[in-house]
């Protein structure tokens, strides 16, 4: 062989082997969760450039749904891949398991940071945690959830100036100076800064951006204050519709028409909440900008999602979320990363509990067993999987990928002895504004069978109260869930629904997905 063509063959596998091994390194991973984002009520029209920046550049699925619409529950299922009957995080205050020392103890020690930790991931968190986390109760801001190499963690739920950080488990106190103090800014610095620092290591990272936004006390920057001025809540199907008597008790109570005060406290809950959203825009702007700057975008994967959707006047609740509804479940679910297709939109349900085993699989490791969601990374990566959807019916063209068609949807009500501001309500009652409507009581407990395939799309609810009330809704026919069929309905019909709403609430990690695959036309 001659010595220059040795020479090429030479050259040649060294590069091969440069490449290869520039490739082989496991990817970044940023997931940014916003609060109270929903997607049925224009949550994500403000988002112009997270669009454009992880939308068009990768995947978004129309069917994502929450597993439990209420913060705390919701995010303990993000971080753990698990449903709410096996985290135990039931609701947002400590006797519910949120963040509680026996939350600590037990389903924060296997959170998918912890696992991407012993990968050799850097880890950063910053923003929301956990409703009751860095109170007294829970250990104050000095307890730092392991796994995590970098906390920035939020004292308490959200706010967007006066509130106290963890900062690596010291407190720091900010005020209400915007350049200092904005959080979703101070949450971006954080992003940025780590962004950098990153940029030189040979080992991936995993972080995770938490902002208060959209959450109450919707307060937006300031340069974002005076748009939308003319924006309304929009005024759904269901919009100040009476529950009568085809809903469960709590909804029966909602006084109807709604005050004008009301709907002038939601109207401009609805315009402010838009406009937090604009510095969350700002935010990803941020942190797509340093990823390229920094030659790390092409091997990072990036996920936007919310913790629960929200309602704005439907069936006359003026502000909140916790019901079962579909827009306190549907939430935005964009991903982009290497490897992904350009602006597609898939159909397949996926669920929050779907997230840690995803980043986990994304990252090259194996969903732990304890974990009852699934990776959706088959759907991702499968060039051939084609869906459309026709009459509202969902249509998956693809035999090797099969992949659920119901899941579980669970909440446990809360309520207080004494109501602040409302002395004439029984105990019982939690959130009650504007004008002493409240959102949630003790009886607001149900369980419910979401059925979403190419035949049925229905909706089965049970609650745990001494009605024994149910609601049922045929969502190709009632999409807005207007009308409560459960007593409309031959009783045989129900009981296939019932048992198979038994089976998923009574299963964890493997029997989880077991009955996805399961999950034959009920």
């Amino acid at each position: 062989m001659k010595k220059s063509t040795f020479l090429v063959l030479v050259i040649s596998c060294l590069f091969a082997y440069g490449r290869n091994s520039v490739t082989a390194k496991k990817p970044n991973i940023v997931l940014i969760l916003t609060d109270d984002q929903d997607t049925i009520l224009e949550g994500m029209s403000p988002m112009i450039k997270t669009k454009k920046l992880i939308q068009e550049k990768g995947i978004s699925f129309e069917n994502m749904f929450v597993t439990s619409p209420l913060c705390c529950p919701s995010r303990s299922s993000i971080l753990t891949g698990m449903y709410t009957h096996n985290h135990h995080a039931i609701n947002n205050s400590v006797e519910g398991n949120c963040a509680s020392n026996k939350w600590q103890r037990e389903s924060e020690k296997q959170t998918m940071n912890t696992f991407l930790k012993a990968m050799g991931y850097g880890t950063l968190f910053a923003g929301k945690y956990l409703n009751q986390y860095g109170i007294n109760e829970t250990g104050g801001p000095q307890h730092v959830p392991p796994g995590w190499d970098k906390w920035y963690g939020l004292v308490g739920n959200s706010k967007y100036y006066k509130y106290t950080l963890s900062v690596n488990g010291k407190p720091e106190v900010h005020e209400s100076d915007y350049k200092k103090d904005y959080l979703t800014d101070v949450i971006s610095r954080y992003a940025t800064s780590f962004i950098q620092s990153r940029a030189s290591s040979s080992s991936p990272f995993f972080m995770f951006l938490s902002t208060p936004a959209c959450h109450a006390p919707f307060t937006p920057a300031p340069q974002y204050k005076d748009m939308f001025n003319t924006s309304k809540a929009p005024r759904t199907p269901s919009f100040d519709v009476a529950g009568g008597k085809t809903k469960h008790w709590l909804i029966r109570q909602t006084p109807h028409p709604m005050a004008k005060s009301s709907i002038d406290f939601l109207d401009n809950a609805f315009r402010n909440r838009l406009r937090t959203l604009l510095s969350v825009d700002d935010l990803v702007e941020q942190v797509v900008t340093m990823l390229d700057k920094t030659k790390q975008l092409q091997n990072t994967f990036i996920i936007f999602t919310s913790d629960n959707g929200y309602h704005l006047g439907q069936f006359s609740l003026p502000v909140d979320k916790r019901q079962l509804y579909e827009f306190d479940i549907r939430v935005p679910f964009l991903i982009r990363g290497p490897g992904l297709k350009a602006n597609k939109t898939l159909q397949s349900p996926i669920l929050n509990i779907d997230i840690a085993p995803t980043i986990i699989e994304l990252a090259g490791g194996q969903a732990p067993k304890t974990m009852d969601g699934r990776s959706i990374v088959p759907l991702l990566n499968d060039s051939n999987v084609e869906e459309s959807q026709e009459d509202n019916k969902v249509k998956v063209h693809d035999a090797a990928v099969k992949w659920r068609e119901d899941f579980l949807v669970q909440h446990s009500g809360e309520g207080k002895m004494k109501v602040e501001g409302c002395p004439k309500l029984e105990p019982g009652f939690e959130s009650c504004e504007p004008d002493c409507v409240c959102e949630d009581t003790w009886n607001n407990t149900y369980s419910c069978l979401r059925k979403l395939s190419s035949s049925q799309n229905f909706m089965f609810c049970e609650f745990r109260d001494k009605e024994v009330f149910m609601e049922y809704y045929d969502m190709t026919k009632d999409p807005h869930q207007l009308s409560n069929i459960a007593k409309k309905v031959n009783p045989r019909v129900l009981v296939p629904l019932h048992k198979r709403l038994e089976a998923l609430t009574m299963c964890a990690g493997d029997t989880c997905r077991q009955e996805d695959d399961n999950d034959d036309d009920t």
